[in-house]
């Protein structure tokens, strides 16, 4: 079965699979009309092998395999914080990215995040759990590295990311998607900074980088965290990134507000209008993928592939409006109406 994938890609969605993906998850996002996929894979699935039969698994069950990441190489303090043992972490980083690229997988994705996303008790939306962030909290986590270290050194730490990483990622043909800090505090956190915070921080990460193999994980969630302190704007954000063909995915997440304190909610339930944000791919021409982030959890016995099941639809209901409100259709490869055909402009 061939993918969902046309010569000429436009904004299409996608969701998340293990990497031992069953034929029912596969099978799950074939009738939610995902043409695409993503996963994290285990450290013994880096190698090229590993990835061609990934690749060719999910492309037999008739979808898009669009990014892979790995925790260890993509997430990892060794390289945030220059760590003793970076020059190792960043070797194998450097395989796995030209492994990607032999296997035919051209975007991989990766944060500035040694202690990963952040998080304090659990909130909820409209009675379902959810994640929750209060920066009252987050003051009081005690040092995670052992000191308190300077922006600057952080700053210098990603220079020396690209300086290594990007030439390869080139020659792989790869792309490397940066995903912000979660939270985007402008304090330090646990005596390290957050250095994707805002707007500016990623202008001088591209500066830094002077390539076009860095990409953006544009998150809607924590540009919304926050607010008019971080990122800003994030409709003329998105306009500005996807203009400069930066934007390699977009995360479709809502919340309830704003740093010091947010919770996550239904796509439906926060503060932002999603159709605008929506709205805005369609009209500037986004031709990377959509996929929902975390979502509150359902009740049991209805978690599993429930909140998916209710983003996706959610996620479609808003793009088909937009695109009829724009005069008409544009092909967008697996989102087939009800009615059994595909409309086009």
């Amino acid at each position: 079965m061939q993918p969902d994938q046309p010569s000429s890609p436009k904004l299409r969605f996608s969701m998340m699979i293990s990497p031992d993906a069953s034929d029912g998850e596969l099978t799950f996002a074939r009738q939610l009309g995902v043409p695409c996929v993503y996963t994290w894979v285990r450290d013994d699935q880096r190698d090229l092998a590993s990835l061609t039969a990934l690749k060719r698994r999910v492309e037999d069950a008739g979808l898009c395999l669009y990014m892979v990441g790995n925790m260890t190489v993509a997430k990892n303090p060794a390289i945030h914080l220059a760590l003793p043992d970076r020059d190792e972490v960043l070797a194998q980083y450097q395989r796995f990215v030209e492994n990607l690229g032999r296997a035919g997988i051209g975007v991989t994705t990766f944060t500035w995040e040694p202690d990963q996303v952040w998080s304090s008790a659990l909130g909820e939306s409209r009675g379902a759990v959810a994640r929750a962030v209060d920066m009252d909290d987050l003051r009081t986590r005690p040092l995670t590295h052992g000191r308190v270290y300077a922006e600057d050194e952080l700053w210098a730490n990603l220079d020396y990311f690209c300086r290594r990483m990007m030439p390869v990622a080139e020659g792989a043909g790869v792309r490397m998607a940066l995903h912000p800090n979660d939270p985007p505090s402008h304090e330090p956190i646990a005596g390290v900074p957050c250095l994707i915070r805002d707007l500016q921080a990623y202008r001088r990460a591209f500066a830094v980088a002077d390539s076009a193999a860095l990409g953006i994980e544009f998150c809607c969630g924590c540009w919304l965290e926050g607010g008019s302190q971080g990122f800003g704007d994030l409709l003329a954000g998105l306009r500005e990134f996807v203009a400069d063909d930066r934007v390699l995915i977009v995360h479709f997440r809502n919340v309830s507000g704003t740093l010091p304190r947010f919770t996550e909610t239904f796509l439906d339930n926060g503060y932002m209008d999603m159709y605008a944000i929506m709205r805005t791919l369609v009209e500037a021409g986004y031709h990377g993928t959509v996929t929902l982030d975390h979502t509150p959890r359902f009740v049991e016995p209805y978690a599993a592939g429930a909140g998916t099941a209710y983003a996706i639809g959610y996620m479609r209901a808003l793009l088909e409006r937009a695109q009829a409100e724009l005069g008409g259709w544009r092909l967008v490869p697996g989102l087939v109406s009800s009615r059994g055909h595909t409309r086009a402009p």
